[in-house]
């Protein structure tokens, strides 16, 4: 067998090899499945496809969506030499190989796609490295990534691609995939056989990722022992949950951050999904339970403080019992603070007080506020004139002030008027009351006058 039809041989043998996934990669747009929202009609990249524009782009989106197989597509229908590398697994050393063939390519008057896949796991500094050939021509830039490009990418870099956003694929689309496997891959075609229910069951269980569909018809096959795909077969692959939940990226956030919000919208329902979509991904729940103390005192505060003690409990009872049993003590709190009175006032009283603190100058504390606990002190004035407040009528030192005296009328907690805190309110304003007549009275006292 001569040389050129040994490694074509070899070539075919390695697609038959390689995972259906990888077997049934698009060959041509045509072929691309989702993402319509950019490639259908007057779409932006299908306008640019026409008009053979092909620019540098930041292709971003979960897992599995075809984010590789569409920065090869691109690169194909403009006739350009398709570069990657793996940011996982890519240094200098490959980076210089690419620029290299890159250049002897524009030498050739042949364009180049350089593709960086997971390109969020370069450093900033190693981004920017690409930035010189990005801007003279060298290569057409597209980078992958799962996670946010505002917060993972360079500015530079950012400057210079435009970001497309890939979205899961609905379950509609997925069985459209698997139908393509069944009819289509030379190992499936006739080979096998599934009912519209099992496909739809696999699109459910893969959660919107095409390759976990595909891979999980390919272990069904593997497991069935004739031509019929069966639901029974499919329950059997589906021995771990394929979930799509990243415990430190953009899911992770997206779906606390929705929490949050559900708690402070009043949402019982909204907050109870969004509590169960973390723990059926695999998010440790006491990470929940500490999440949820600080929502306590960050969307609830004094204008129920049992939120708190009930958030602090479920926290506990995690920490004790354990899964399952420990959750619903958190699915307890979780909706407890959900129907609970709302008040944000202590979060921005907190907030006002540190932004003073760090923008202020480090004034002393007024002499009557020191404590006394030397003779030394006491010479020197500490605690001179303080007014022990429970003696006072009302244990109430009227008049009183607890700040420097450059800052003496500052204010940072305004309670709402909702809950306890509107009890927090007149409590406060009556105190108001009492300071202010005693104002009045020590200026009367001052200037020997009859008013004010």
């Amino acid at each position: 067998m001569s040389d050129d039809l040994f490694s074509q041989q070899q070539g075919i043998d390695a697609k038959q090899n390689a995972p259906l996934a990888a077997r049934l990669r698009p060959e041509s747009l045509d072929d691309y499945f989702g993402q319509q929202h950019l490639l259908g009609p007057s779409s932006p990249l299908r306008l640019m496809l026409d008009r053979k524009s092909l620019h540098s782009m930041i292709l971003w989106g979960p897992p599995g969506v075809g984010k590789t197989t569409l920065a090869r597509l691109l690169a194909q229908s403009e006739d350009c030499d398709f570069l990657s590398l793996s940011a996982v697994m890519s240094g200098i050393k490959e980076i210089r190989e690419v620029v290299a063939k890159a250049k002897q390519n524009q030498v050739m008057q042949r364009r180049t796609v350089l593709f960086v896949d997971e390109v969020h796991r370069f450093n900033k500094s190693q981004q920017d490295a690409f930035l010189p050939y990005v801007e003279d021509g060298t290569f057409i830039f597209i980078g992958a990534t799962t996670e946010n490009p505002s917060f993972e990418l360079s500015n530079a870099l950012l400057s210079r691609a435009r970001v497309y956003v890939l979205k899961s694929m609905d379950e509609a689309v997925l069985v459209s995939v698997l139908q393509r496997a069944l009819t289509h891959e030379m190992g499936f075609s006739g080979k096998y056989q599934a009912g519209e229910d099992v496909l739809l069951a696999i699109a459910k269980a893969a959660d919107g990722d095409a390759r976990t569909a595909l891979n999980l018809l390919e272990i069904a096959s593997q497991l069935t022992s004739g031509q019929v795909i069966t639901l029974d077969v499919i329950k059997t692959s589906l021995q771990n949950s394929f979930r799509r939940f990243d415990k430190g990226g953009d899911a992770f956030y997206d779906q606390i951050s929705a929490l949050q919000k559900s708690i402070r919208g009043s949402d019982p329902q909204g907050a109870l999904y969004w509590f169960a979509r973390m723990i059926d991904g695999g998010c440790d729940p006491l990470y929940i339970a500490r999440r949820v103390v600080r929502m306590a005192s960050e969307e609830i505060a004094n204008a129920d403080p049992r939120a708190l003690t009930i958030s602090l409990n479920a926290w506990d009872v995690q920490q004790r019992l354990g899964s399952p049993e420990g959750e619903l003590a958190i699915a307890q709190a979780v909706s407890y603070l959900a129907c609970a009175a709302k008040s944000n006032a202590v979060y921005n009283a907190f907030n006002a007080a540190m932004a003073m603190v760090k923008q202020q100058p480090s004034y002393e504390v007024p002499m009557h506020l020191r404590n006394a606990p030397t003779k030394l002190g006491a010479e020197l004035g500490y605690g001179e004139d303080y007014r022990y407040a429970h003696n006072e009528e009302n244990a109430f030192a009227a008049g009183e002030n607890y700040f420097p005296e450059e800052i003496k009328d500052t204010r940072f907690y305004y309670p709402v008027e909702r809950g306890l805190e509107q009890k927090i309110a007149e409590k406060l304003r009556y105190l108001d009351d009492l300071n202010r007549l005693s104002d009045r009275q020590r200026y009367r006292d001052e200037t020997g006058s009859k008013h004010d």
